[in-house]
């Protein structure tokens, strides 16, 4: 006679990556308003002391499953997703940029420099919501920057003051400002 088998899932040890996809969640339930920053500070600090995946589950018990998310929502594989929740987030150099690129800041900073960037095509798609914290991008003068989305108590802007080069990239930025800014920039010019 064979052993009774139960699930002993919620006892399996959890890595630091586990931790980190449950802290991101969190951060986006905080970014969508599910969490308040209160209720985001204490379940962040019991994810990353979570031992096993029952106490990591409950942490997140309550919010949406990333799975069950519809499609519209869904990311593509080449998607970079920044986070900046009460920190700064920065991704420069020459680094291969995505596709898609999806930036959130929250009480924090993120900056996307793509001006020294591998670009996969002709065109980059740029998620940016700051929700009282500020998202700026870095391009090069000439590139074909496509600004949409809304700004309330906060702004959006380009600040590229040159025309738009024949056959540049093509930057799409969406974004969603709330008491924050996203922002379109050139590199600050070297004097030495």
């Amino acid at each position: 006679m064979e052993p009774d088998r139960h699930d002993d899932t919620d006892q399996l040890r959890v890595s630091d990556r586990e931790r980190e996809e449950v802290v991101e969640l969190l951060g986006k339930a905080t970014a969508e308003g599910r969490l308040t920053l209160d209720e985001y500070s204490e379940r962040a600090g019991a994810a990353h002391a979570a031992q096993t995946r029952g106490e990591l589950a409950r942490v997140t018990r309550d919010l949406p499953d990333v799975a069950a998310r519809p499609a519209t929502g869904a990311l593509a594989p080449a998607t970079e997703k920044l986070l900046a929740v009460f920190g700064n987030e920065v991704r420069k150099g020459a680094w291969p940029a995505p596709e898609r690129i999806e930036a959130r800041a929250v009480f924090g900073d993120c900056r996307i420099e793509l001006h020294e960037a591998r670009l996969p095509g002709r065109v980059t798609r740029i998620d940016a919501e700051a929700i009282f914290g500020n998202v700026t991008i870095v391009v090069a003068e000439g590139t074909d920057v496509r600004l949409t989305g809304s700004a309330i108590f906060g702004s959006k802007q380009s600040k590229l003051s040159g025309p738009v080069a024949a056959g540049a990239p093509v930057i799409e930025v969406h974004c969603r400002a709330i008491f924050g800014d996203v922002t379109v920039r050139a590199p600050r010019k070297r004097w030495w």
